[in-house]
């Protein structure tokens, strides 16, 4: 029999959080609404189509005609987990973004952001980070334990992103899932809640209108802010 020594060390005032229930997560930048296909197909649709590419590592889409879109956007908006959501950027007043929180395991504390699809013109604003940071300020506000990320290994826009958020590199689960007929490796990253005062610190250092030029640009990176809370960081992003 395993000693006391030899285990784990006990977790003490500790329950099992919610699952998510809100409809609308808002931020100075971005605003995030439970999905819904009427409200959200169209600013979608509209985005996404601009180019073809961003369905690549995902296991749906394109989808060339709105229709299509909206008939796929209403088979999964009902679902809990994955649980989706729809991002707008408050400047230009678009919803040019999909996420969603899955793998919900409140009795573990674990929670999953994925099916993360940004249009391009949602892609590197502060509209598409803050909704990241949204999304992890819920999980961690609510309790959870550990906040996952988990992509196509070949998908080094994914990873670098996922490290630049403040999750830190767990490792390949190697032939994990065919994806569209293709093999894909699964990279993992995760954040765990005595990172997050850090990471939020962080979030809101960057966030902060001063960090910005005139025209928009970071006067301080967050990589530069998350990067002494990783415990460990992508070998192949870092290469």
């Amino acid at each position: 029999m395993p000693s006391d020594r030899d285990l784990e060390a006990p977790v003490s005032g500790w329950t099992p959080p919610p699952r998510p229930e809100f409809d609308v997560l808002e931020g100075r930048w971005a605003r995030i609404e439970r999905l819904d296909p009427g409200r959200h197909a169209a600013d979608l649709f509209d985005a996404n189509r601009v180019s073809d590419r961003i369905w690549d590592y995902l296991p749906y889409g394109p989808f060339a005609k709105q229709g299509d879109y909206s008939d796929w956007l209403s088979s999964v908006s009902p679902s809990e987990d994955p649980r989706f959501h729809a991002i707008q950027d408050r400047e230009s007043g678009r919803f040019a973004g999909v996420a969603s929180y899955l793998r919900i395991a409140p009795d573990a504390g674990s929670i999953e952001v994925g099916h993360i699809n940004f249009a391009p013109e949602l892609q590197r604003t502060r509209a598409a980070t803050e909704a990241m940071f949204l999304m992890m300020k819920w999980a961690f506000d609510a309790g959870y334990r550990r906040y996952e990320w988990k992509c196509n290994a070949a998908n080094l826009g994914s990873r670098s992103a996922a490290q630049r958020l403040g999750l830190s590199y767990e490792g390949i689960f190697r032939q994990a899932a065919v994806i569209k007929g293709r093999n894909r490796d699964t990279a993992w990253f995760a954040a765990i809640d005595a990172e997050w005062p850090a990471l939020k610190d962080a979030f809101e250092n960057w966030l902060v209108p001063d960090n910005f030029t005139a025209d928009g640009a970071q006067i301080q990176s967050l990589a530069d802010l998350t990067c002494p809370i990783l415990v460990a960081r992508d070998p192949v992003i870092d290469a």
